[in-house]
Order: C-alpha cells, then sequence, then structure tokens
C-alpha cells in the first residue's frame, strides 16, 4: 500500500464504521460557522449573508493520486486544498466541508486518521475557521475521497468567470507550473523500469525537488485572495486547477472577450506554466485602474475578440489537465 504501510494498527475491514468515526471526529478540524456539528444526520452551519456558496470535488486513486507517492496527510490536505481555492475563486470566505471517504477494506484506520490530519492542517494554513462538519464512510476497492465546501459571500456580489471586459487587467495569484513540473518529475523519475510508481524512487525525488513535488502533492492556493480579489472589484475569476490555457480559455468563453497573456510574464518555463494543471492559483480580470491586491500580478490583458491569445496570437493548443483524456489507467 505504500505510503500507507507505517499506518498499522486495525483496518477498516476489522474495525466498525462506529470506531473509525469515533477515532476520527477529534482529529477533525471544528468550523466556526458550526450551530450543530458531528453527530447527528446533517450539520447545521450559520449563514449570515443569506447566501451560501457550495461546490464539490473528489480524488479517486489513479487518475487524481497513487498511493506510492501521496501520504494519507497529503490526500487530506490536497482534498481540502483543492475545494478551499474553488470557494475562494467565487470571491467567498470557506466556512466549512462535508467529506465522504470510500476505502478498501483493508486500508488502516491510522489512515483515515492521517487523512483527517490532513483536513485539519490545511484548514489551519489555507482558511482558519473552516472546518469539517459532517461526511459519510464507506468500503470500496478504489480509494475515493469527495468533499463538498461551502463559502460566506459577506455581503459581496460573487465573482464569476462571465464579468470580464475588454481593457481589464488579466491577473494571477499564486504559482505557474510548478505542480506540473512536479508531476513530470513523479512520472519520469519517480517509477520503475516498467512505469508504475516506486517509492525508493519517489523519496529520492522528493528530497531532491521538495517544492515541486510538494506543489503537487500539497498544493498552497491563495485562498485569502479570493475575497480580496473580489472586495477590489474583480469581474471575472476562477481556480487554475486544469491549467492556465485551459482555464483562461473557458474565462474568455464565458465573458465573450479576447484573453491575452504575456508570456514573458510566465517565469523561465513559459510552456509549462501555461499547459500545466492543478496549481490551484486563482486567475481573474480588474479593472484598468484597479489596485492588484494580495499577491495576484498582471500576466496580460482582457481584448476585444474570442479565445485565447498569448502575445497577440491565437494559442489553440488545448493544455491542461483532462482525466478522460491523461489517465493512463495505472495506479499504484
Amino acid at each position: 500500500m505504500g505510503r500507507t504501510e507505517s499506518a498499522g494498527g486495525a483496518t477498516i475491514g476489522e474495525a466498525t464504521e462506529r470506531e473509525a468515526l469515533r477515532r476520527i471526529f477529534p482529529l477533525l478540524p471544528p468550523a466556526e460557522a458550526t450551530i450543530v456539528g458531528p453527530g447527528d444526520d446533517a450539520a447545521v452551519l450559520a449563514a449570515p449573508d443569506g447566501r451560501y456558496v457550495v461546490t464539490t470535488d473528489m480524488m479517486v486513486h489513479g487518475p487524481d493520486f497513487r498511493l506510492a507517492w501521496s501520504s494519507p496527510e497529503d490526500l487530506g490536505w490536497k482534498a481540502a486544498a483543492t475545494n478551499l481555492s474553488d470557494v475562494a475563486a467565487m470571491g467567498a470566505v470557506p466556512t466549512a466541508l462535508v467529506v465522504a471517504i470510500a476505502a478498501p477494506a483493508d486500508f488502516p484506520v491510522a489512515g483515515l486518521e492521517q487523512i483527517a490530519d490532513g483536513f485539519r492542517t490545511a484548514c489551519a494554513a489555507l482558511a482558519p475557521g473552516c472546518g469539517v462538519v459532517g461526511g459519510d464512510l464507506s468500503v470500496s476497492e478504489t480509494l475515493t475521497v469527495a468533499v463538498t465546501a461551502f463559502g460566506d459571500l459577506q455581503g459581496r456580489a460573487p465573482v464569476l468567470r462571465s464579468g470580464a471586459r475588454p481593457g481589464d487587467v488579466l491577473a494571477v495569484s499564486g504559482a505557474l507550473g510548478a505542480a506540473a513540473a512536479g508531476l513530470r518529475l513523479l512520472f519520469t523519475e519517480a517509477v520503475d523500469a516498467d512505469g508504475h510508481p516506486d517509492a525508493e524512487r519517489f523519496a529520492r525525488v522528493a528530497a531532491a525537488h521538495p517544492e515541486l513535488v510538494g506543489a503537487q502533492l500539497r498544493p498552497r492556493p491563495p485562498v485569502a485572495d479570493g475575497p480580496l480579489a473580489a472586495a477590489a472589484g474583480a469581474t471575472a475569476m476562477l481556480d487554475l486547477s486544469d491549467g492556465l490555457a485551459l482555464d483562461a480559455r473557458r474565462m474568455a468563453e464565458a465573458s465573450g472577450v479576447a484573453v491575452d497573456i504575456d508570456a514573458d510574464a510566465l517565469g523561465d518555463d513559459p510552456r509549462t506554466a501555461l499547459t500545466g494543471g492543478e496549481d490551484h492559483g486563482l486567475l481573474a480580470a480588474f479593472p484598468p485602474d484597479a489596485a492588484l491586491p494580495g499577491g495576484f500580478r498582471r500576466i496580460g490583458a482582457i481584448r476585444d475578440g474570442e479565445g485565447l491569445l498569448v502575445a497577440g496570437r491565437p494559442f489553440d493548443e488545448r493544455g491542461g489537465w483532462d482525466p478522460y483524456l491523461e489517465w493512463d489507467g495505472r495506479t499504484g
């Protein structure tokens, strides 16, 4: 079981669901918005704004992670981070998570505890006050973590993908290309001769390139910058989960404009910055006279027209990540 082997102790198949939950509940982060927390049929949350943002995402062993490379705590962190980023991309403050886990019967209960540790540390680091308020456990041959996240708009209008206007500044917060570079290292240097994930090779790669591997396994989306962007007047925004080129094209299509990216603003490896996925930064459009908040930096402009441009020229390569196209069917 790769990086879960050290968990030891009872497996899910040996423990009851009640016992597993008894061990997990104390480890989960509480949410400040909780009125009724875990223990009843459903949680009750405060919604001071009268509205709430809701999103859901899942991570499946194989297309989304490999146990030979990701520890259970990594899984909890990443599952939290990817959902927190989606809430932030609407301009909202994350308030609560609901988590459902389906795991093989021989998966250690201690592994579930470590997943809970990942949720706790991610919420504390990325969205203080957000916590896990409920969820579900089940058994499956394929380890799957599904998360539903909630957010508070705090009286602001949600920032949609569809509001970018010609003349707006295009800006990004967060790293570009680091997660893809880390994934490339894993698939080229952390596998055996047959292309299967290898724990020993992984350990060497992780030690040699901690920032790149960490960007893939434990992304740190700039969650706080989402509400800051909304307050600064962002006209459009989305989470860079699938790659800059693919997601910028989504903004262009939704807004009926052309998104023009300045290649010189993309760093030393602009191609990876454009076509790599899973950065989980924030891509936003701002009025030309707006002061860019937080960690946002200019990378281009919104223009009349349609589609994605790079240095004023059409960029037709799809780029990004699509599990229906890219997954090679392997686990590990």
